[in-house]
């Protein structure tokens, strides 16, 4: 049942920065999200913030992008106000504390200032709790009031959650994913900046077997918790040994690497093009293996016809699996699975557009990308 004294606090950042009608859109493309994950919630919608009322689980609320923090909030009169505040540090056991702080903001016009308030609130709150001292800066408590015009809403914890802007709102990437740590972190970090996300990943027969997919489909399941209706598509692709065959011919296994995501790039596109993506995304970090490079990367690049996005390109192997312990896909992406048999000993580090274009010539296409098909749900 609802309670009509409490209500749920929504704040966003970057929302708000926005021009009216940009903002208007996003806060209301955040509201649906909210509703999608959240079905039982009832939102109402003010500038620079959103109210729930309803049942709402915690930790779903904490994944949804687009929100910085809520609260859960004592609703009261502003004429309440003095009792009411009285009533929220009882309830709230402010009194175990040694120190707190009062955090008073307005919204609206008031016969007075928000620093005259919080001095007569606090001095209420010592005269019935004489032990407390007051301590801006190290508080053992706060309490907040946020006044909008005649109505106070008190509350004293902001829950932390993921931030970023309202997942949809810049459209929609393909996601190149292998079920290592890169790539489903880079996926996350593409949603985070508002990109729903289409997760591919290209299964290279001969060399990857039901291990690779197993746990590429277990790593796109954690990611889940950020975009409910993420769906991975899974493409059969036998390019790769044709290619390696050749290779091996000319001596040429150096170049087998990029090769294979050269045609991984063109998968991707041609997949974007097919779910109306504006670009694919890939977990790809500068210098971290042979084919990333700055070299190799330009040489992968030449192969993309749309945009390629590496939100992890200047990311250190650390800051990585610091960000897929903390969004739930490291467990996930470090089961065993099988290492491709195809990377060659040395691989080319520094390979030239025009050697890898006629390497290419020479394998041939003997199928057309755009007919692959396993353009199927995994």
């Amino acid at each position: 049942m609802t309670d009509p004294d409490r209500v749920w606090l929504v704040r966003y950042s970057e929302v708000f920065l926005k021009s009216e009608p940009v903002r208007r859109r996003w806060e209301q493309t955040l509201i649906r999200n909210i509703k999608r994950v959240l079905p039982a919630a009832e939102p109402l919608r003010e500038r620079g913030r959103i109210w729930l009322r309803g049942e709402i689980d915690q930790e779903v609320l904490k994944n949804v992008f687009g929100i910085v923090s809520f609260s859960l909030c004592d609703i009261v009169p502003l004429d309440d106000l003095p009792a009411g505040i009285l009533g929220f540090c009882e309830r709230r056991g402010i009194g175990d504390a040694a120190t707190f702080a009062l955090r008073v903001r307005r919204v609206g016009k008031h016969p007075f200032t928000s620093r005259d308030l919080a001095q007569r609130l606090g001095d209420l709150i010592r005269a019935e709790y004489p032990h407390l001292s007051v301590d801006l800066d190290h508080p053992g408590r706060e309490i907040f009031v946020e006044i909008r015009d005649g109505t106070c809403y008190l509350f004293d914890q902001k829950i932390p959650a993921v931030g970023g802007i309202p997942l949809g709102v810049e459209g929609t990437l393909v996601a190149l994913v292998s079920g290592g740590i890169d790539s489903p972190v880079a996926a996350y970090l593409m949603m985070k900046r508002g990109c729903r996300i289409v997760p591919l990943y290209i299964g290279l027969e001969g060399y990857l077997d039901e291990t690779n997919l197993a746990r590429t489909k277990a790593t796109v399941e954690a990611l889940r918790h950020y975009q409910p209706d993420i769906e991975l598509l899974a493409i059969e692709d036998g390019y790769l040994a044709r290619a390696r065959g050749m290779l091996e011919e000319r001596g040429e296994e150096r170049y087998t690497c990029l090769l294979c995501k050269r045609r991984m790039y063109r998968i991707a596109a041609e997949v974007s093009r097919q779910v109306g993506a504006k670009g694919f995304v890939t977990g790809e970090s500068m210098g971290q293996v042979a084919s990333q490079t700055l070299d190799n990367l330009m040489v992968l690049t030449d192969a993309a016809t749309i945009p390629v996005y590496r939100p992890l390109i200047a990311f250190d192997k650390e800051d990585v699996v610091r960000l897929a312990r903390g969004i739930g896909t490291f467990d996930a992406s470090i089961t065993p699975a099988c290492g491709c048999g195809a990377v060659p000993a040395r691989p080319s580090t520094a390979a030239r557009i025009e050697t890898v274009r006629a390497l290419e010539e020479a394998v041939g296409n003997a199928e057309d990308v755009g007919a692959l098909a396993g353009l199927k749900d995994a």
